[in-house]
Parts: C-alpha cells; structure tokens; sequence
C-alpha cells in the first residue's frame, strides 16, 4: 500500500504544485473572483488521483476487492501527501512572491463592496478584520493551517465518491439484511 499511496500522492501533489505555479503566474487575467473557481478546479484535477491510487491498490494488492473504510483510508492517505505539496507550494509562493497578497485581495473586496452600496461603517468593520487576519497570517503556522483546510472539502469530496465507487465486496462475503459486508 505505501508504494500506491505514495507513487499517487506525489502524482497528485507535483500535479497541484503545478497547477497553483500556472494560475499564479496567471492571475492578472484570472483576477481574484475567478480565482476560487479556478482554484478548486485544479484541486479536483489533481485529486482524481485519488480515484486511480484507489483502484490500483484494490486491484493489484487487493484481487479486485476493497471495502469502503480501507478505500477512504486509501484515498485521504494519497490527498495528505498532495496537500503537503499544495501547503509548501502556496508557502513559498505567498512568501518568496506575494507578501502583499493580502493587501490586494482586501483592497479588492472592499472596493467590490463599495460598489455594491456597502456603508462607510461596513466597508471600515470589514478593512478592521481584514488588518486583523493579515496580522494572523504572518505566522507561519497560521497560514499552514488555514491552507490545509482549503482542498479539504475536495479532498473529503472526491474520496468518499472515489471509495463508493470503487469498494467491492468479495463473492459470497457474509452480509447483514441491509446489505452491509460483515466480519
């Protein structure tokens, strides 16, 4: 199983690396609005590794077969290690080439908001928390924390469909009137 989730988790993690390293260098055309979008996309790319590793661990370690658990097991194995490239990417990008990332994306929401009809008391309670979050994001450990909870909902995502879709229970393994493999 190690050789599977780490051949499939640097797979995934050289994939998002990548990709983050593209956007970056295109974000003036992509603009903070898109970026999410943009961003979340990238991650479901390289995350479909998860479903490939999965596979490949039932089928040659496993003859075919692979219950649920030990595919989730499986698949958050592969997306730790593709979160760690996603997390030392984002880190030396946001350190080493966007310190002032923060600013910008603040200027650029609250002027959306000002666009939008927000109050000079809104638009100065939101730069406030803005200042107040870009004071905490200057600690390292900080912003590795809120950066590995970023492809969380992707990573929890495309895992449990990937193990669904690929858990298998053995012929005539034992089962519970509802369908459930038992021990």
């Amino acid at each position: 199983m190690k050789k599977i989730v780490l051949t499939f988790g640097l797979i995934a993690g050289v994939i998002l690396s990548v990709l983050m390293v593209i956007t970056f260098a295109l974000r003036d055309q992509i603009g903070f609005d898109n970026g999410m979008v943009v961003g979340y996309t990238t991650m479901v790319a390289s995350l479909l590794m998860v479903y490939f590793g999965i596979r490949t661990y039932r089928d040659t370690v496993l003859g075919g077969h692979i219950r649920f658990w030990p595919a989730v097991k499986v698949g958050l194995l592969i997306s730790l290690i593709a979160t760690v490239f996603y997390v030392a990417t984002w880190e030396a990008m946001y350190y080493r080439f966007m310190p002032n990332y923060m600013k910008e994306y603040a200027a650029h929401t609250i002027e959306k908001a000002r666009k939008g009809g927000a109050s000079e008391a809104e638009l100065a309670k939101q730069q406030k928390e803005f200042d107040e979050f870009e004071v905490m994001y200057r600690n390292p450990l900080i912003n590795i924390g809120f950066t590995m909870l970023e492809p969380l909902p992707i990573v929890l995502l495309v895992t449990l469909v990937s193990a669904g879709l690929l858990s298998r229970r053995k012929e005539g393994e034992p089962v519970s009137p509802d369908g459930i493999p038992v021990s």
